[in-house]
């Protein structure tokens, strides 16, 4: 949708699509403001991607009956509901972190 700054206007949310598929290069992190709209949505039950109830579906049935919008921000991105993804967060973090860097450098030297 439109930009201004890092404020993105959004027109619609694709849940879990497959790798290389995704209609944008954006993602939707797990951090909401939410209209109380978005709850009545939810209590519909309506079951979505792995047969569960999705909120982004809530949030997608509600796109162009009010406004949604997200934040672009700049950093870097790792698939958390993928093992290897989560572990490399899980890395990425700890290498950045001075207190247990030292720790998880000699720990994978060890291993390397």
């Amino acid at each position: 949708g439109a930009r201004d700054g890092r404020l993105v206007e959004i027109e619609g949310l694709v849940e879990k699509p497959p790798q290389g598929s995704a209609p944008s290069n954006l993602m939707l992190p797990g951090r909401y403001i939410l209209q109380p709209e978005v709850m009545r949505a939810l209590d519909a039950k309506e079951k979505g991607a792995g047969g569960e109830i999705q909120l982004t579906d809530a949030m997608a049935r509600l796109i162009g009956t009010q406004s949604f919008h997200g934040y672009a921000f700049e950093g870097e991105r790792h698939d958390c509901g993928d093992k290897t993804g989560f572990v490399l967060a899980n890395l990425a973090l700890g290498l950045a972190d001075d207190a247990v860097a030292p720790a998880i450098r000699a720990f994978l030297a060890a291993r390397g």
